[in-house]
C-alpha cells in the first residue's frame, strides 16, 4: 500500500461569471481525478475575477455557506477528492471582503480555512481598498493520506516567514493558489520564489496560478529539494504529481536545515 498523495494543480482564467467558473472547476476536477488525484488545487479568486480590483468584487462575495461553497462541497463529495480554491468571502462590512482559501475534504466538509494575510498593495495595486486582511492566529492545516497540508495566497509567497509558520505548524506541503499578475520580471520572481520556499523549508510546494490576461500561469509542483515535478506554461490545464513522506525524510537527512536553524518566527 502506497503512502504517497497525488496532488493536482489546475490553471485557468476565472472571469465574472461564477457559474462559468464553477463549470471550469468541475471539468478540471474530472481531469484531475482521471490522473489519480487525491487533492486538486485551484487559483486565487477562482470563484470570481474582474479585470480590476473594484466594487465588482464586493458584489460577488458570498458567505461560507453560500451557493459557490456548497457547490464545491457537493463536487468534492461526488468525486471523492479534496479541493482547495480561492473564494470572495463576505465580511461584516459591505465595503470589504476576505480573500479566502477553503480546503474541502472528500466527504464535503470544510477541513481548513485561510484568509489572506499579506494583501497585494504593490506593483501599482491596492488590494486593501476592498479586501480585509485575515487575523493572525494558529495556522489551520489538514490531512490527506499520510501528509499534512497548509495554505497561503499569492503575495504571501514574498514573505518567507509565512511559509515557515505553516511548517512549524506541521505542514509537509504548502499549497499556494495565486493570481500572480503578469509584468516585467514577475514570472521570474514567481518561479524563483516557489522553488525557494520548497528548498528552504524542505517541503513540497504546489502552486496554482491563474492564466490569461490576469495571471502569469506557470503553475507547478516542486519537491523538497527544489526539483520541478510537474508544471504548466501559459495555457489552461491540469497536471499532477505524487508527494511522498519518504522523500521529505530523505531530503531532511541530507539537509537538516529546520533542525539546525537558530531563529523562530515572531508576529509583528
Amino acid at each position: 500500500m502506497t503512502t504517497s498523495v497525488t496532488v493536482a494543480v489546475a490553471q485557468f482564467a476565472p472571469g465574472e461569471d461564477k457559474d462559468a467558473n464553477l463549470e471550469a472547476v468541475t471539468s478540471y476536477v474530472t481531469d484531475a481525478v482521471a490522473q489519480g488525484a487525491n487533492l486538486v488545487v485551484f487559483p486565487e479568486y477562482a470563484m470570481f475575477t474582474a479585470p480590476a480590483m473594484d466594487e465588482r468584487f464586493l458584489a460577488s462575495a458570498e458567505s461560507l455557506d453560500g451557493p459557490f461553497v456548497t457547490a464545491l462541497q457537493d463536487l468534492a463529495r461526488r468525486e471523492g477528492v479534496t479541493l482547495v480554491a480561492g473564494i470572495n468571502e463576505t465580511t461584516d462590512s459591505a465595503d470589504q471582503i476576505h480573500n479566502t482559501l477553503l480546503a474541502v475534504d472528500d466527504g464535503g466538509k470544510v477541513a481548513a480555512t485561510y484568509r489572506k494575510l499579506h494583501l497585494y498593495d504593490a506593483f501599482g495595486y491596492t488590494e486593501s481598498s476592498f479586501v480585509r486582511a485575515g487575523a493572525i492566529g494558529t495556522p489551520e492545516t489538514f490531512r490527506v493520506g499520510a501528509l499534512t497540508f497548509g495554505m497561503q495566497t499569492c503575495y504571501d509567497l514574498r514573505f518567507p516567514e509565512a511559509t515557515r509558520r505553516l511548517v512549524d505548524a506541521g505542514a509537509d506541503a504548502v499549497l499556494i493558489p495565486a493570481e500572480w499578475v503578469p509584468g516585467p520580471l514577475k514570472e521570474n520572481h514567481w518561479t524563483t520564489l516557489v522553488r525557494a520556499r520548497a528548498i528552504e523549508n524542505t517541503i513540497y510546494v504546489a502552486a496554482a496560478d491563474q492564466c490569461g490576461a490576469h495571471g502569469a500561469g506557470n503553475s507547478m509542483i516542486v519537491d523538497p529539494m527544489g526539483v520541478l515535478l510537474a508544471s504548466l506554461g501559459e495555457e489552461a490545464g491540469v497536471v499532477s504529481a505524487a508527494l511522498s513522506p519518504a522523500r521529505i525524510e530523505q531530503v531532511r537527512a541530507k539537509n537538516p536545515a529546520l533542525a539546525l536553524r537558530r531563529f523562530t518566527v515572531v508576529e509583528r
